[in-house]
């Protein structure tokens, strides 16, 4: 046979596959034998199922195929007997098995389908499901922090406010000179206290704490608390270079330490001692009230001071006892200064 004539014998085959209803052969010089040209036509009967779009379009097309290639086999052949037990019944099987397969292979397909489908519908409502959980995580985290902030300076203010207008009215006619002291002060916490409103609403650029040595703006706490209250205060402060985060922190818990004196502990002394460690800083605060109970104690204000340290990594150690006065620790790791 020589390439003409393979090259012929091929179109042949490519013709019934694709549902050619004309057939024409032409014979080689060396004929390879019916049952190879008929295995060799019957071979591209699976082939519709890689072409068509549905399994209906693959079967008619197939189908017609499988006709076209027993009936191109009777004009080659001549018909006898025996071709119905030849070619013939093993194209009806081929073709009955490749519908067979094909059908199978396109439900599991199918299958697969909906099954990547259902999959991804699911992972795309988990992914909002779990942005809508960090948006509600965001929010709370959000609304605490705000809330510990206003508890620590305006609220804080407010009820110094409180205290100083109580006792200004009171020295209105005994002590004309402290009820000015207190007036001022008065005047100085509302002004603090519009800054801090400022701060948590937005409209000032960075928190109420101004850059600078931690020991100099605790001295100046400690000063207004001396002045609003008459307590004595002993210190220790030593000047040390702090990032604005730990200095905020160490701030509030100084201011929060020294509400709760004023206003549960009824302690006439008041100790602070600032203490710069390897890799952190500890400030201690102490008085020498009544005291309390630590473990029955409840309240935002110790909880607020050990989460605010809790985010820089840090500790609060809280010791008291009734009769015995309370000690304050706060402890942080140091950070690089910003």
């Amino acid at each position: 046979m020589d390439d003409s004539d393979l090259a012929q014998d091929s179109v042949y085959v490519l013709g019934h596959a694709g549902g050619v209803a004309a057939h024409v052969e032409v014979r080689p010089v060396l004929e390879p034998g019916p049952q190879l040209r008929a295995a060799s036509r019957v071979v591209s009967l699976p082939q519709f199922w890689l072409f068509t779009r549905a399994p209906r379009d693959a079967i008619t097309l197939g189908g017609v195929a499988a006709a076209l290639t027993v009936f191109g086999g009777t004009l080659g052949q001549g018909w006898s007997p025996q071709f119905l037990t030849g070619n013939a019944v093993f194209t009806v099987v081929a073709y009955a098995a490749g519908v067979g397969l094909g059908l199978w292979v396109y439900r599991f397909v199918g299958q697969s389908n909906e099954r990547q489908e259902r999959l991804t519908t699911e992972l795309a409502v988990t992914q909002e499901e779990l942005a809508a959980a960090y948006q509600q995580q965001g929010a709370a985290e959000e609304r605490e922090r705000l809330a510990r902030e206003i508890h620590d300076t305006l609220a804080q203010g407010f009820a110094s406010i409180v205290v100083l207008a109580e006792a200004a009215r009171a020295a209105t006619v005994t002590d004309p000179v402290r009820c000015a002291e207190q007036l001022t002060s008065i005047e100085q916490t509302a002004r603090e206290n519009l800054a801090e409103a400022r701060v948590l609403v937005g409209s000032a650029p960075v928190s109420g704490v101004a850059p600078g040595s931690l020991a100099t703006t605790l001295r100046r706490t400690l000063d207004r608390f001396v002045q609003d209250t008459g307590l004595t205060v002993t210190a220790e402060l030593p000047d040390m270079d702090l990032d604005q985060r730990t200095r905020v922190a160490l701030l509030r818990c100084t201011q929060e330490s020294l509400a709760n004196v004023r206003k549960h502990s009824g302690a006439s002394t008041v100790g602070v001692v600032l203490t710069e460690l390897a890799g952190g800083v500890e400030l201690e605060i102490t008085d020498d009230g009544c005291g309390f109970v630590v473990g029955e104690s409840s309240g935002f204000g110790l909880d607020g001071m050990r989460r605010r340290l809790a985010e820089l990594d840090g500790e609060l150690a809280v010791t008291s006892s009734l009769g015995d006065g309370t000690r304050v620790l706060a402890s942080l790791p140091t950070h690089s200064q910003d």
